[in-house]
């Protein structure tokens, strides 16, 4: 097999397979009496392996490390290997594109940005709620969640936030939460407005929408604190505690 051969195998260009080579990640092959690079089947094997490890993100120290590892190991088994991460993308792009056919399907989109029929659904309940800044945050962290999650997780949160939407009484529940919260824009995480609105909120939260194994500790949670310090410091404070209640089932309902 020639370089160019083995190139579009890959689905690399000519030049990155040479620089594979200058850097040692790519074993040089044996030439023909020509002069030519003659590769052979392992070579394939691990401009594969090379291009997947830098797809997930690995940089090329980390990949040589990887490759070390490897040199010892039968080759069925890197094909083996190979395969099933070939399995997971074929599962995820259809994952992917199924999501893209329900949105495609729902007809028009939401303003919110490309969401999923049920969050578009969601979306709509909220219209009930009167205009809150609280309530336009809420629509880019759901449409955040629903984007990161993954399938399972995204049927939980689905099912919770469509009960907390589901009667009148919710609705209500939530607007005055949401009055609440932004009462709260300019407020320290002392102010005594802040117990008040984390009972509330608490009380919109469904059990559904936080795992059953409960939050991890904040300072060992960089999503959690990075999602807290997108808030003011009393609303901070206020959607912390309330999560704590819900976690630890704590009293509500004051008021």
């Amino acid at each position: 097999m020639r370089i160019g051969e083995l190139a579009a195998t890959v689905g690399v260009t000519t030049r990155t397979v040479r620089h594979y080579h200058h850097l040692g990640l790519l074993p040089e092959p044996e030439r023909l009496a020509n002069g030519y690079r003659s590769y052979a089947l392992r070579h394939v094997v691990v401009l594969a392996r090379i291009r997947r490890l830098t797809e997930l993100g690995l940089g090329l120290a980390e990949v040589r490390d990887v490759l070390a590892d490897d040199a010892g190991r039968d080759l069925a088994e890197v094909l083996g290997e190979l395969d099933a991460d070939l399995a997971r993308q074929e599962a995820a792009l259809r994952e992917r594109r199924a999501q893209l056919r329900a949105l495609l399907a729902h007809g028009e989109l939401s303003a919110d940005g490309p969401v999923s029929p049920e969050l578009a659904e969601l979306f709509a309940g909220m219209a009930q709620v009167p205009d809150s800044p609280m309530a336009a945050r809420d629509r880019e962290i759901f449409t955040l969640l629903e984007s990161t999650a993954g399938p399972e997780d995204r049927r939980r949160i689905h099912a919770a936030l469509t009960a907390a939407f589901a009667r009148p009484e919710a609705v209500a529940r939530v607007t005055r939460a949401y009055a609440l919260l932004d009462a709260l824009a300019d407020a320290g995480p002392d102010d005594p407005r802040v117990e008040e609105a984390a009972r509330v909120l608490a009380d919109c939260l469904p059990p559904g929408l936080i795992p059953d194994a409960g939050l991890p500790a904040e300072s060992e949670h960089g999503f959690l604190r990075a999602f807290l310090s997108d808030f003011p410091p009393g609303q901070a404070a206020a959607i912390r505690l309330a999560m704590r209640y819900v976690v630890e089932g704590g009293v509500r309902g004051g008021g």
